[in-house]
């Protein structure tokens, strides 16, 4: 499995306050983030496979509309998680 809990551990505890923090936006950014990488990757070797196209589409929706919620939040801490994660926007 692509995701274990050592490897969501790694991600709060990089981009959360902590490692217990998985309901902040920054942590659920970050792991939507590393989510979508993986599909990505997925969906480049099997074109065809279209549940997974679509999953992915509604992730990248997910972690939009988290990042637009941080946004009108907290703009520095916006800014911050798109830098850090090398998102564009």
């Amino acid at each position: 499995m692509y995701l274990n809990k050592e490897k969501k551990e790694e991600i709060f505890g990089q981009y959360g306050k902590s490692n217990a923090d998985t309901g902040s936006a920054e942590s659920q950014i970050a792991l939507f983030t590393y989510r979508i990488a993986h599909l990505t990757e997925h969906v480049k070797t099997h074109h065809k496979d279209f549940v997974t196209t679509r999953s992915l589409t509604r992730l990248v929706g997910k972690r939009r509309a988290l990042l637009d919620y941080l946004k009108d939040r907290d703009i520095e801490r916006y800014r911050a998680i798109v830098k850090a994660l090398g998102l564009r926007k």
